[in-house]
């Protein structure tokens, strides 16, 4: 589940692959020793933008330690390498971050990327069944179709696993297990495929799948988006391990995601080749996407603190937690407010 590792001032390395990281990450004060390396984790995502940025823009060269990218596809298999000890900073879901956070996991989240990232889609002859019969729609299509209307997203425990349950349970007072059908895909182009193989009929996703699904002409588009069901809903984040938050690296990383939020909102053209570059997406097409809906970039976590809230009373009330995470557990302010 994850891809290749790159470092920000050797280039390409030519390990890959968790025994990879766990090597890098050795180098860390997790053993008492300098921090020499820290080692990210991160997803060939929109809602990790500030990544491709970071690292394209050279951002992170002011950072005092070599910052190596490990690239997975999906939340849990970050909190894997998480529990593992390799990885010391991670880009990815809100959720993810809390179900870590509850499995006592040395982490907390220091800044956001983004908030209001996700969209429900949905095929097109859903909405039209939808604009007559509301939340009914999913019954009248299993009853037209022979069989219930099929999300395909992210794993069980990723943000937009929990965002598109949230709303179907506490939104329309849907049974997610029972009233339709949720496949688990990992990652977002494989999302893309199964949509344009016509193997799932919505989706619960974040760009740049819903652009592409657009200009490809797709069935499948964006229905519904998070500012609709849920203002401020809250996205991709920026996760750190104690040793990393506690050290003087944690506010230099912060201080560069700030520049590449910055970079996103005022370049935009420049923005879309570091999305060309680094998630392959073509630039004229990832240019379309920033124009996006759920194209929200940001870096002050309080921004997500009423979202997040309601995240992991659903995390805990799903048995995605044992508890649930309270505000003060889940996040560390003093990082950003000490830029």
């Amino acid at each position: 589940m994850n891809g290749p590792t790159t470092s920000t001032r050797r280039g390409f390395l030519s390990a890959a692959g968790g025994s990879a990281a766990v090597g890098l990450a050795g180098c860390l004060g997790g053993s008492g020793g300098g921090l020499d390396e820290v080692t990210v984790a991160h997803m060939p995502i929109y809602p990790d933008l500030q990544w491709y940025v970071m690292e394209g823009e050279g951002f992170l060269a002011d950072v005092d330690a070599e910052i190596v990218g490990q690239e997975f596809t999906d939340g849990p298999a970050i909190i894997q390498a998480l529990g593992g000890g390799d990885i010391d900073v991670a880009m990815f879901g809100i959720v993810p971050s809390i179900i870590a956070i509850d499995r006592g996991l040395p982490v907390k989240v220091t800044a956001a990327n983004i908030h209001e990232m996700l969209g429900i889609m949905a095929d097109e002859e859903f909405q039209s069944l939808w604009e007559e019969h509301g939340a009914e729609a999913f019954a009248v299509w299993e009853e037209q179709t022979g069989s219930p209307f099929e999300f395909g997203t992210f794993p069980q425990g990723s943000t937009p696993d929990v965002f598109l349950r949230h709303w179907l349970s506490d939104g329309l007072g849907l049974d997610p297990d029972s009233d339709v059908t949720i496949t688990e895909i990992n990652g977002a182009s494989a999302v893309w495929q199964a949509i344009a193989n016509g193997e799932v009929d919505g989706t619960s996703i974040m760009e740049p799948v819903p652009t592409i699904a657009s200009e490809e002409g797709a069935d499948v588009s964006l229905f519904k988006t998070a500012a609709e069901i849920m203002p401020g809903q809250p996205g991709a984040v920026v996760t750190m391990s104690d040793t990393v938050r506690e050290s003087d690296l944690a506010g230099q990383f912060l201080s560069a995601h700030v520049r590449a939020t910055e970079f996103i909102q005022e370049n935009p053209d420049e923005t879309a080749g570091h999305v060309e570059e680094g998630i392959g997406m073509p630039e004229d097409r990832a240019r379309t996407a920033l124009e996006s809906p759920l194209s929200n970039f940001i870096t002050d976590p309080r921004e997500i603190e009423s979202g997040t809230e309601v995240f992991a009373r659903f995390a805990e009330a799903n048995g995605q937690t044992d508890e649930q995470r309270t505000i003060d557990e889940i996040f560390d302010y003093s990082v950003y407010e000490g830029l």
